[in-house]
């Protein structure tokens, strides 16, 4: 038995998608365990590209069943347009589940993304405007409608009153925007709700049962843990926990069920939306960064925020997932550049800090205390043993390993599936 967690462990975009589809072959079932449709991940086989928000990676595989755990929140419109885009390019729906217990994202949820954040202004958290946290707070305040209330049109309709008594008189009163009726949402509905309807189950049991067959588990994160609602940096997070805790309460499968736990992180560092980011890069290396490594978001499109990899950051990763082995992503990335700087701690003040803080801003700002790594010019896409990496990539890939402690197992050498260094 060897079920392992796939988490990023930076702020999402590390390129956990490719890290879960390579090993989602020696798997039996792939799952997600949390989030929504505002992650994405962008998966390479052979000259096709395959961008999946929802939808596990082991979709790809026609014989791995892809779960989706209660922890996930689900736009059903979404969530089809996903699985026909699936369909008309022959993708086997056959192994995909769906839990019961998942919550559905509403178009209130939508409406008051997008009217919080332009009521903010210059504040706005920076959000996809998907309606995942209005989404969760609804799940936290029990008024949430989940997907196997979708099923039963009474206690849909019943679920959707009693939650539009509440919503209408904020969508009013607050924002200025029209009621919405429950009549209408259930009709928009419909032909969603039939199309997810036969994947739908109790996918604890399904998960349990696999487990006890000694069938091989892997719990595919989505975003990173620097936007844990917990654990990232707050109030710039997300709603839901993507560190490797979330995999237990997302889908109902104990503690002990877990081996291993690969955090993924980018041989640099992106950011997606608004928050603290000390070793971002506004300069041509942010540039070089960014456009050498295409850091547009997924599903937003919005370009990433480039800098230098942030060691007081992922050794925070390692400690609150309890990392046993890293993915190293994007490392040809590097290729080209005169120097790699690698962040080791902080200066606050008069105070070096060399753990992650509560907060990062604050009226000290937290300076980045740098080391410099020569780099290398050689293309290393073709690298596939780790002695073929130049030597140069080879300190820099060590001296990360002897600063948070953790073996980096997998180093990807470029987009594709078999682009990649395994050691063992």
């Amino acid at each position: 038995m060897s079920n392992k967690i796939v988490v990023g462990a930076q702020w999402g975009d590390e390129g956990k998608g490719k890290i879960t589809d390579m090993l989602a072959k020696t798997a039996d079932l792939v799952v997600r365990y949390g989030g929504g449709n505002n992650a994405g991940h962008t998966v390479i086989v052979g000259d096709q590209k395959f961008e999946l928000h929802l939808i596990p990676s082991g979709i790809l595989y026609e014989d791995k069943k892809s779960v989706l755990g209660g922890g996930v929140v689900i736009d059903p419109e979404a969530m089809v347009e996903e699985m026909e885009g699936l369909e008309e390019r022959d993708i086997s729906l056959a192994n995909l589940y769906i839990s019961e217990t998942a919550h559905v994202i509403m178009p209130y949820h939508k409406m008051l993304d997008a009217l919080e954040e332009k009521r903010k202004g210059d504040d706005k958290i920076g959000t996809t405007g998907k309606g995942i946290g209005p989404c969760y707070t609804d799940k936290t305040a029990r008024r949430g409608i989940r997907i196997a209330d979708l099923l039963d049109e009474g206690r849909l309709r019943a679920k959707l009153e009693k939650a539009l008594d509440y919503h209408n008189v904020i969508l009013k009163k607050v924002y200025g925007a029209k009621k919405l009726k429950a009549t209408e949402i259930i009709k928009n509905l419909q032909p969603y709700i039939e199309k997810l309807r036969p994947y739908v189950t109790n996918t604890s049991l399904l998960l349990n049962k696999a487990h006890q067959k000694n069938k091989k588990i892997f719990f595919e994160g989505a975003q990173g843990t620097l936007l844990d609602l917990d654990y990232g940096t707050y109030p710039f997070v997300t709603s839901s926990n993507p560190t490797a805790g979330g995999v237990c309460t997302g889908t109902g499968m104990g503690p002990t069920t877990i081996d291993d736990v690969i955090g993924v992180t980018k041989a640099y560092l992106t950011r997606v939306g608004e928050g603290p980011f000390p070793t971002e890069l506004k300069n041509q290396w942010g540039e070089f960064l960014r456009d050498k490594g295409h850091e547009y978001g997924v599903t937003t499109g919005r370009p990433r925020r480039c800098g230098w990899l942030d060691i007081p950051i992922l050794k925070h990763a390692v400690r609150v997932n309890g990392l046993t082995e890293i993915a190293l992503t994007k490392i040809d990335v590097l290729s080209g550049l005169k120097e790699i700087k690698l962040c080791t701690a902080y200066q606050h003040g008069n105070e070096q800090v060399e753990e992650f803080p509560p907060y990062l801003e604050s009226e000290l700002p937290y300076e980045p205390i740098y080391e410099s790594w020569p780099a290398w010019d050689e293309d290393i896409s073709g690298c596939r043993k780790y002695q073929e990496l130049p030597l140069n990539a080879q300190k820099y890939i060590e001296r990360i390993e002897e600063l948070v402690g953790v073996p980096a197992k997998i180093i990807s050498v470029g987009p594709g599936r078999q682009e990649a260094i395994i050691r063992p």
